[in-house]
């Protein structure tokens, strides 16, 4: 019997390696799985690149994984906001290396490792830094800069339901970059906040197949009373 689903965040990702690539759901707050990254920096692996849309937010989450000196280098498309003061810090240290991607190349780099492709040619970038060192082209009037696919070792995303086979939905924007993150990952662990059972999810609600992933946690989700959900409630 297929059934993926672990008891907790910390028996998932017991096995993580020193300098595993770990590509990290969400858009800023929504949709990270803060539990799975908590449980990452208490299992203790090193010198990661992480992959997300952002560097981290406040203090907690990514921001967490970032100040506990885990990361060695960041792909990303926003590094820097109002509160990413511990990615600054480290950065303005030469304590990480960040690789900075715009946000449209980020998501098809991603997607282009999970559908097999070894790269495209995109107008973004062309002219600028970003392109330095990398092959141009001139198609069908326009310079084009060739990007690579990003795979990753691991993938931690958040969904709404899952069952054991860990066919997962998702909660609105919270959906962002999971389903091309979990393509693109060897290993995927994905939160959910509803565990079904086999069968029970619409066959044309999923939005990422079991395929796709290969351990399910089921995590609470916390409000915070009289305003609503905290961010880890997307």
């Amino acid at each position: 019997m297929i059934d993926k689903i672990f008891p907790t965040p910390a028996g998932a990702l017991a096995d993580v390696n020193d300098g595993a690539t770990v590509m990290i759901g969400g858009f800023g707050t929504a949709g990270l799985p803060n539990e799975l990254t908590e449980a990452l920096i208490a299992q203790g692996a090193r010198d990661l690149t992480i992959v997300n849309n952002n560097a981290g937010n406040g203090d907690t989450g990514l921001a967490a994984l970032l100040a506990a000196g885990r990361v060695r280098k960041i792909i990303c498309s926003f590094p820097r906001q109002v509160d990413s003061w511990h990615f600054d810090k480290l950065y303005r240290e030469g304590r990480i290396e960040l690789e900075l991607v715009p946000q449209g190349n980020l998501a098809e780099r991603i997607r282009a490792a999970g559908a097999g492709i070894g790269g495209f040619f995109t107008p973004t970038g062309h002219g600028t830094e970003l392109a330095k060192g990398k092959e141009t082209r001139f198609i069908d009037g326009r310079w084009m800069v060739l990007e690579a696919p990003i795979h990753a070792d691991l993938a931690l995303i958040k969904a709404e339901r899952g069952d054991r086979w860990g066919n997962l939905t998702y909660r609105m924007t919270a959906r962002n970059f999971g389903p091309i993150m979990a393509m693109a990952a060897k290993v995927t662990v994905a939160s959910v906040h509803e565990i079904v059972e086999l069968g029970a999810l619409d066959p044309e609600a999923v939005v990422t197949p079991g395929l796709f992933v290969q351990r399910v946690v089921k995590v609470a989700r916390v409000a915070t009373g009289a305003g609503g959900f905290a961010a880890n409630a997307a």
